[in-house]
């Protein structure tokens, strides 16, 4: 696999996110060289010399802030809004997610980067995995929606120009996060489960593929170091893929309360999701999406240090100590 290179300068955009956040602390913690590129600065932040704030990315002049880096990790971008009118802003997605790739990445390159690590998203292969059959490396890209196509033309055009360029890239395609300081509808789930409402999920057979926040962090770390991964497009998830049954179990246990989940038939919750207008939500409830990230594992020469339970266990502090604060 070849020698490791040392962990030069890294440039995080997209650093005042739920990754980049917890990526710069690892960073600083370990003495390591960034910039944490942010659109603007948080008046109620602390202050840290490494954060540069470039006003809309999609305008920024990136050749200043690449001074003196060794690698990119690109977080930033326009998250998917899940539900009715997710898809209605197409033009948003395609210039923060494609657009302000291509401009970071020929920038890039003129600054002489060796590597940019993409963090982009398990919805390109799809909306679900069958059943018993995982999403891997071989599987080719079929997004489904607005922001999946964005997140997929925005790999085609990091691996272009960095092929055109000599830049080495890495595509992550990361599934559904959590941990400290999670949003959106993993924060939804958890705090239904902490209020110990009745859940109708009881029973649902699927399985998917999760990522803590501690081995998200870990994982990019792998990608900005290890040789082999140059050139590579692929899924990273905790080693334990749960389905949403078992999910609300482990939640609730984590955060010392009684699941109360009861059992609906799916093609009930079909039906009344349809009527109420949430057909897809329930979909992303009820069917399967699980990826092997087995290949990055072995390139990498990584695998995940937390577990579920430990990172369950670590969002239900944190959220416990939310709601005390």
């Amino acid at each position: 696999m070849g020698l490791t290179p040392p962990l030069g300068k890294v440039l995080v955009t997209g650093a005042a996110g739920f990754i980049g956040r917890a990526l710069c602390a690892r960073l600083r913690c370990e003495g390591a060289a960034y910039a944490a590129a942010v659109r603007a600065i948080d008046p109620g932040a602390q202050r840290d010399a490494a954060v540069i704030a470039l006003g809309d990315f999609a305008a920024a002049e990136w050749d200043p802030a690449l001074a003196g880096v060794d690698t990119v990790v690109h977080l930033a971008g326009r998250a998917h809004v899940a539900g009715r009118g997710a898809s209605a802003n197409v033009t948003r997605y395609i210039v923060d997610n494609v657009h302000v790739t291509r401009r970071l990445a020929e920038a890039a390159a003129r600054a002489g980067v060796r590597r940019i690590v993409l963090a982009s998203s398990v919805k390109v292969y799809g909306e679900s995995s069958r059943r018993g059959r995982a999403f891997g490396p071989e599987d080719i890209a079929a997004p489904q929606d607005a922001y999946a196509r964005s997140k997929a033309e925005a790999e085609n055009v990091l691996r272009a120009i960095c092929a055109e360029k000599g830049v080495e890239s890495v595509v992550l395609r990361l599934p559904l996060g959590y941990g400290p300081g999670v949003r959106g509808s993993f924060l939804s789930l958890l705090e239904a489960v902490a209020m110990q409402r009745r859940l109708p999920l009881s029973g649902i057979d699927n399985r998917r593929s999760l990522l803590y926040l501690g081995n998200a962090v870990s994982a990019i770390e792998a990608a900005l170091r290890a040789p082999a991964l140059a050139g590579e497009t692929l899924p990273v998830a905790d080693a334990e893929a749960v389905s949403t049954s078992e999910l609300v179990r482990r939640l609730a246990r984590a955060l010392q309360v009684r699941p109360r989940s009861y059992h609906v038939p799916a093609f009930a919750l079909h039906g009344v999701s349809s009527l109420l207008g949430r057909r897809a939500d329930a979909l992303r409830v009820l069917r399967s999406f699980e990826v092997d990230s087995t290949r990055f594992r072995e390139l990498a020469g990584w695998s995940p240090p937390h577990s579920l339970d430990e990172g369950l266990a670590a969002t239900a502090a944190w959220w416990r100590m939310r709601k005390e604060l």
